[in-house]
């Protein structure tokens, strides 16, 4: 980007400021993309849930900062049958919802709101099961509905989860933004009023932050909770300042239009590093960067030709060009080898062009078909640079005799075509939410997310999906290892996806900034932030 475009960038920063958010007691924080929304319960992306599930909404358990360790939140204790069919949650009292100029709530949060929260998700009969235009993805793909069988009021203040089986990562899929706590007052004024949109763009939760506008593709303005339960936070006021090229965050960092910049590019890093005016952290988290290869269009159905496109690409110039030195693993599964359940014997694709060509050769596809590759404007952690990672994928093709024209979308509409099945070829990332190998594997490779589309491979391996199945009701952790090593193997074998890199991820601050953890998950919570 020429530096006239950097001048323009900072200049329309400062003016979507204004002078009074640029006080001290104001936080700016350069993001990379706009949210989907803040029905967080209708997405998967990671800046959506920054800007709801890590802001407005909170769950009945958390993360600790920086941890996957799960410590109390609107639940202040639990306790879980020795069958472990029946989770009991005892839940803090006194909690205060939002308000804003249409409603103000008349009672602190309940066990109502919780059940209407999965009551929503889970039956095809409440009333705003089907208003949720995007469905729920997590819920679905993660078969959640198949899971609990109910969800029961003890009293006002005790809710039990009861299972049909056994679920091993339950209690930590219930830290996930898709277990975000409504209100249900407020759901239930919104539909008298006929105005359920109003869930998804006048969001109204619990957290730390209180909702005040948003202008697409430009910011998204937070006020502090005066009432939050753990405390108000150290800052009045919170703006998420939306710019989709790294170039320009690291100028309006440096330039102090904001304090914390999210995304740098990995090879920006030992600049940023150098700069006395900044503070750079990283943390080795559980991300994964991938191409998905759409297996519900011919010629990709066939595996050889999946295993062909995995041969012709080169990763490890892939990964030179996008992350730079050590900021980044050749990615061989879903998941890094930091995770358990890892499969160490599994060897990644070599580069071997000619093997590809002798795989398409099998097929009688030698050349002559064309694919279309997918990908984003701007960039970031697990895909710095789209752009220039779309043009080696092409040029890798073409010397396979395949033609491919790129592609670029807007994250949201990229995300939401993508689910549609348009693809053939999608550059993709992926956050662990909650720290556990089903997290990767379930809600994107399993039969149940590519009948719902948040499996961008469109792929459904039996034999793949009875091994996660399994896994998820083994209560051993060492036995669960054992059949996602050999779930792992499949999913080589079969090669849904190219995989790309396990990367680190990274945020740079001006410094005095404090209070901020980067999350192994990949999310960003700015509630204990404080300020110089």
């Amino acid at each position: 980007m020429s530096s006239t475009s950097l001048l323009r960038g900072g200049l329309l920063l400062a003016a979507l400021l204004g002078a009074h958010v640029q006080a001290a007691d104001s936080l700016v924080v350069c993001t990379e993309a706009s949210p989907e929304g803040f029905d967080i319960v209708q997405y998967t992306a990671a800046t959506t849930a920054d800007a709801s599930a890590e802001t407005l909404f909170e769950r009945l358990v958390a993360f600790a900062p920086g941890s996957t360790e799960i410590i109390p939140a609107l639940a202040q204790s639990w306790s879980i049958s020795d069958d472990g069919l029946s989770y009991t949650f005892n839940l803090r009292q006194g909690v205060k919802f939002h308000s804003n100029p249409a409603f103000t709530p008349t009672r602190p949060f309940n066990a109502d709101d919780v059940l209407w929260s999965f009551q929503r998700q889970l039956d095809p009969d409440h009333p705003w099961h089907k208003l949720s235009l995007r469905g729920f993805p997590y819920a679905e793909a993660m078969g959640l509905r198949q899971l609990i069988e109910r969800v029961e009021k003890l009293d006002d203040y005790r809710v039990r989860f009861v299972l049909r089986h056994p679920e091993a990562p339950f209690l930590a899929n219930l830290a996930m933004g898709f277990a975000s706590i409504y209100s249900a007052e407020y759901a239930d004024q919104l539909l008298a009023e006929h105005a359920p949109e109003r869930l998804n763009s006048q969001p109204i939760g619990t957290g730390p932050f209180i909702f005040e506008r948003y202008a697409k593709d430009a910011q998204v303005r937070f006020r502090a909770n005066p009432d939050y339960w753990d405390g108000a936070p150290a800052i009045d006021r919170l703006l998420l300042a939306i710019t989709t090229e790294p170039n320009v965050r690291q100028q309006q960092l440096k330039a102090g239009d904001c304090q914390i910049a999210l995304y740098p590019r990995p090879v920006d890093i030992p600049a940023l590093k150098a700069d006395a005016r900044l503070q750079v952290l990283e943390l080795d988290s559980l991300l994964t960067a991938y191409i998905g290869i759409n297996t519900r269009h011919p010629p990709l159905d066939d595996v050889r030709v999946r295993q062909a496109l995995n041969l012709a690409f080169d990763k490890a110039a892939y990964i030179r060009a996008q992350y730079g030195e050590g900021n980044a693993s050749p990615a061989v599964a879903p998941y890094p080898a930091t995770l358990w359940g890892y499969d160490e014997e599994l060897q990644d694709w070599p580069h071997d062009v000619e093997r590809a060509r002798q795989l398409l050769g099998e097929t009688g596809r030698k050349s002559g078909f064309k694919l279309s590759i997918w990908t984003r404007p701007g960039g970031g952690p697990t895909n710095p640079n789209p752009g220039i990672g779309a043009q080696m994928l092409q040029a890798d093709l073409a010397r396979l005799g395949i033609a491919s024209d790129i592609r670029v979308f807007e994250w949201g509409e990229l995300i939401k075509r993508a689910k549609n099945g348009e693809h053939d070829l999608v550059f993709m990332g992926w956050a662990g939410d909650n720290g556990d190998p089903d997290n990767f594997l379930t809600p994107n490779l399993s039969c149940a997310a590519a009948k719902s589309g948040e499996n961008q491979a469109g792929w459904c391996n039996e034999a793949f999906d009875a091994l996660i199945t399994q896994a998820r009701r083994e209560p051993q952790q060492q036995k669960r290892a054992a059949l996602y090593r050999q779930a792992l193997a499949i999913f080589h074998e079969e090669a849904p996806w190219i995989a790309l890199a396990h990367p680190k991820q990274f945020a740079a601050l001006r410094k005095g900034v404090e209070g901020f953890v980067l999350s192994p998950m990949g999310s960003n919570n700015f509630a204990r932030v404080k300020l110089p």
